[in-house]
């Protein structure tokens, strides 16, 4: 278990405050004073697959940690209550002023996202975008670039996380 792992950073009940709050199942904590049981559980993202005229897909360049500065696909995380195909549409409209005319679920793999030294488990989902247009885009919000790619152009040690690798990769060769 990685030290960013939450059953080893997490040391005071989240609802009481209390410092009697210990392990209790291989992804759960109790608290001693309150009965607060919290378990690990998976946040949800998404991730879009969007191709220009000549079958290249677009991948953005991160602006945050973790991974500044390499590539990555348009997403994010979903808002509580919020579908996952609304969570894509307002990311690349977020990400690059895109908009969407229809997605399409594809797959889902898991993740590990390390923000502020601590382990966030999430469930990345990849969506079949299909924009209005791939013209007049903006790298804004948290991406500093992106560019289209074929995928002899792409190197795949620059995309850090394992799921978004898998996407890219199963875009190429479905």
């Amino acid at each position: 278990m990685q030290p960013t792992h939450p059953l080893k950073v997490l040391k005071f009940c989240p609802k009481c405050g209390s410092p009697a709050f210990v392990v209790s199942g291989e992804r759960s904590m109790k608290c001693l004073d309150c009965s607060f049981h919290f378990f690990v559980n998976a946040a949800a993202a998404v991730a879009a697959l969007v191709a220009n005229q000549e079958g290249k897909l677009l991948l953005t360049t991160r602006g945050i940690e973790p991974g500044y500065g390499k590539l990555d696909l348009p997403g994010g995380f979903i808002d509580p209550g919020e579908p996952a195909e609304k969570a894509i549409a307002r990311e690349l409209h977020e990400e690059l002023g895109m908009k969407v005319q229809s997605v399409e679920y594809v797959c889902s793999a898991p993740n590990e996202y390390i923000f502020s030294a601590f382990s966030v488990f999430t469930l990345d989902m990849a969506f079949r975008v299909i924009p209005e247009s791939v013209t007049g885009l903006k790298a804004m919000d948290d991406i500093i670039d992106f560019k289209f790619y074929a995928e002899d152009e792409i190197d795949f040690s620059l995309i850090p996380a394992p799921s978004i690798r898998q996407f890219v990769k199963n875009f190429f060769h479905p």
